[in-house]
């Protein structure tokens, strides 16, 4: 007998905390429009980012954002899956001409952890101590307040720079609490940092849901999924780091707030190692005008002579 056909496929990354994601997906969608589980595929990709985990380089050095999700998006623009579930901070700005992120989960806690088996801070680590980190963003952040820190590469997934914070690679690292909540593993937060100082990566916390452009079916099937609070500011953050032409050479920060429909936009931009940074705000209900608003007031306040070191 047949088996009969699948609902939904979902695309996904194979890390502990993609599959926790796309699993979150599927019985969501399970629920929502009364399908057996088992109706919903998920298959695992495994992308150019996963693979190069083990060469502990920067983004920037194996080809930006767009290497966490290419696999996906070429499964996705071939028909071989429906939806692709992505960590919307790794989500290029520009998508493959076809797909769109066309919904958001509500988004988890979008601030950093300060993770150490050994101090209770970032104030507290000795002269010198090795901060591991390969996000060019956290290593600015932390060089701003502790520039005598030494930062060392430190990829994976979560539970592998947990070990190698065990291990003694670094003396302490950052991840983002939301990641960690989805895994059952807020606790091994040492410290919540406060976001105006350590501002999250634009979009950090919220799972975007991708499809092909025109698919009227899958549109509709996600849409009871779409979160309007997060999307408002998931949009907002995305389209300042259009404006900024950000990538993972640039380290970007951004918080969005929203009371009451009214959104409070945040952005940061930083020098490589931190003792540079421009802030800006902007206040409104349009998450365009604001994304558009606070990228352009960055762009000002630095200059051309500042951000021509992102064109080398």
């Amino acid at each position: 007998m047949q088996s009969p056909t699948p609902f939904a496929r979902i695309g996904t990354r194979g890390s502990p905390l993609a599959l926790a994601q796309a699993e979150l997906v599927r019985d969501l969608i399970s629920e929502i429009h009364d399908v057996a589980g088992d109706r919903i595929e998920i298959e695992v990709f495994s992308t150019g980012g996963d693979r190069s985990q083990k060469e502990n380089t920067t983004l920037s050095d194996i080809g930006g954002k767009g290497v966490f999700t290419k696999e996906i998006d070429e499964a996705l623009l071939s028909g071989r899956i429906d939806i692709g579930v992505h960590s919307s901070k790794d989500v290029a700005t520009a998508l493959p001409a076809g797909i769109h992120l066309a919904a958001f989960l509500e988004r988890e806690d979008a601030r950093d952890a300060f993770i150490s088996v050994s101090v209770k801070g970032i104030d507290n680590l000795p002269e010198g101590a090795r901060f591991g980190t390969s996000s060019i963003r956290r290593a600015a952040q932390a060089l701003r307040l502790r520039p005598d820190l030494r930062i060392v590469p430190f990829r994976g997934n979560v539970h592998t720079r947990l070990q190698k914070l065990l291990d003694g690679v670094a003396d302490a690292t950052l991840l983002a609490m939301a990641g960690l909540n989805r895994l059952d593993e807020g606790h091994r937060a040492t410290a919540v940092l406060d976001p105006e100082d350590f501002m999250p990566a634009p979009a950090q916390g919220a799972i975007g849901l991708a499809i092909r452009e025109g698919d009227e079916r899958l549109a509709g099937l996600i849409a009871p999924l779409d979160h309007l609070s997060t999307h408002t500011a998931i949009t907002a953050e995305r389209t300042m780091l259009t404006v900024l032409d950000g990538s993972c050479r640039t380290p970007v920060g951004a918080l969005t707030l929203n009371e009451n429909g009214l959104l409070t936009l945040k952005g940061e931009i930083l020098s490589l190692d931190g003792q540079t940074s421009f802030r800006a705000t902007a206040r409104g209900q349009d998450p365009v005008a604001l994304g558009e608003a606070v990228g352009r007031d960055l762009l000002d306040q630095a200059g051309p002579d500042w951000l021509s070191q992102w064109s080398s």
